[in-house]
């Protein structure tokens, strides 16, 4: 399956979004609003679960199921407030010392001139910086697009994984063909060339686990008995020792 075949079944209307799958692996999700800044991005979610036994702070991008509910959260591109809320309620796993989920989906941050007004960019770059040093285990999972600074912002963990039919890059292939080729209509070529795909991305080293996607109930398994088995790796380990696993994880890119 080529590249570009790759991104439409990454945004397929009927793809599981985030709260399908924090709702299926997690029992007793409790979701936590706003970011005591400004207000509440309904295109973050977030919030307390457990895991089996093992409490955890849940965090994912959300597009939505059906028109009314993809316009209220903005189609998974995120506000300020997204992250800004998003980093809350890091910090606050980081204090009860409960380990976090990602789930990112998302063609890129919010650009509209209101977004950028409240400071998008610093916000995208704080997450970055503060997620770098958090002292509990991070993993994030790639279940649909993971485009531009928008889905780094939740994606600088200890582990990242892909869904078998998730893309990740730096921008979308149409994106990247107006900019290289002033034709967005190049996209199919523009998607081969930016390496996006799980498979690539495994090769190269940006991603630690691909999930084949064999149904949305296997998926779930897959990713509930996969977190576990990450975590009880991870828990014992002291918090500057994670941290320190989540930089050199990075410093590794070429």
């Amino acid at each position: 399956m080529n590249a570009m075949k790759r991104v439409m079944l990454a945004r397929d209307k009927n793809r599981p979004t985030s709260i399908k799958y924090i709702t299926s692996i997690f029992s007793d999700f409790l979701e936590l609003h706003g970011d005591r800044r400004f207000g509440d991005d309904k295109a973050v979610i977030g919030g307390i679960a457990y895991l089996g036994d093992i409490p955890v702070t849940v965090v994912g991008i959300e597009k939505g199921a059906d028109v009314k509910e993809k316009v209220a959260r903005n189609f998974g591109s995120a506000h300020p407030e997204g992250y800004r809320k998003a980093l809350r309620l890091f910090r606050q796993a980081e204090k009860f010392n409960r380990p976090v989920v990602c789930f990112v989906d998302t063609s890129g941050a919010y650009c509209g001139i209101g977004a950028e007004e409240r400071g998008q960019g610093q916000a995208i770059a704080e997450n970055l910086m503060e997620m770098m040093a958090l002292r509990v285990p991070v993993i994030s999972i790639l279940i649909g697009e993971g485009g531009s600074g928008g889905a780094l912002a939740l994606s600088v963990s200890n582990q990242v994984w892909m869904l078998e039919n998730a893309v990740y890059s730096v921008i979308t292939p149409e994106g990247c063909a107006s900019i290289l080729w002033k034709d967005a209509s190049l996209s199919e070529k523009a998607a081969e060339c930016l390496k996006l795909t799980s498979e690539h991305l495994m090769e190269l080293g940006v991603i630690e686990k691909i999930i084949p996607e064999t149904g949305f109930e296997s998926v779930c398994n897959e990713i509930k008995t996969a977190l576990s088995s990450a975590f009880s790796g991870m828990i014992g380990k002291a918090g500057a020792e994670l941290a320190q696993e989540r930089y050199l994880r990075f410093r590794k890119y070429k």
